[in-house]
C-alpha cells in the first residue's frame, strides 16, 4: 500500500510516517518512481509504534525495542550499549510510575461511578 492509505487506515499523518522511516522504525520499499510502499504487515507496526509513544517512549527507546514486542529474543546484540540499557530501564521505571498513577485514577472514577449510581438509586 502506499502512504497515503497507510495514514488513512491508521489516522497518523503522511508527515509522521515519513518521520518514522527515517528513524528506522517503519521500512518502506520504494516503487520505480520512488513512491513509498508498505506491506500489509504495516498497519499493525504503525500502531505499535503509536501506542508505545503514546505511553510516553522517544523514538529512540521505541527504535530499540520494538523487534522485541513480536520477535525472538536472539536479535539482541551480542554485547548492548550500557548506556542505552540505563536508559531503558529509566524508561521502564517512568511506564510503571504512569501505570500506578493510571490505576489509582482508574479507581477513584470507579469508586466515584459507583457511588453515584448507587445514590441515584435510592434518591426518589
Amino acid at each position: 500500500m502506499r502512504i497515503g492509505e497507510l495514514s488513512r487506515r491508521t489516522g497518523v499523518s503522511v508527515r509522521a510516517l515519513r518521520h518514522y522511516e527515517d528513524a528506522g522504525v517503519l521500512p518502506a520499499g520504494r516503487c520505480a518512481n520512488g513512491y513509498r510502499v508498505y506491506g500489509d504487515d504495516a498497519v499493525g507496526q504503525v500502531r505499535r509504534i503509536r501506542a508505545m509513544l503514546d505511553s510516553g517512549l522517544p523514538l529512540r527507546i521505541v527504535r530499540e525495542v520494538l523487534p522485541y514486542l513480536d520477535g525472538p529474543a536472539e536479535v539482541m546484540p551480542e554485547v548492548p550499549c550500557p548506556y542505552l540499557v540505563d536508559q531503558v530501564a529509566e524508561q521502564l521505571a517512568q511506564l510503571d510510575e504512569r501505570i500506578r498513577s493510571l490505576t489509582r485514577n482508574r479507581d477513584a472514577i470507579d469508586a466515584y461511578l459507583r457511588a453515584a449510581r448507587a445514590q441515584r438509586l435510592t434518591v426518589p
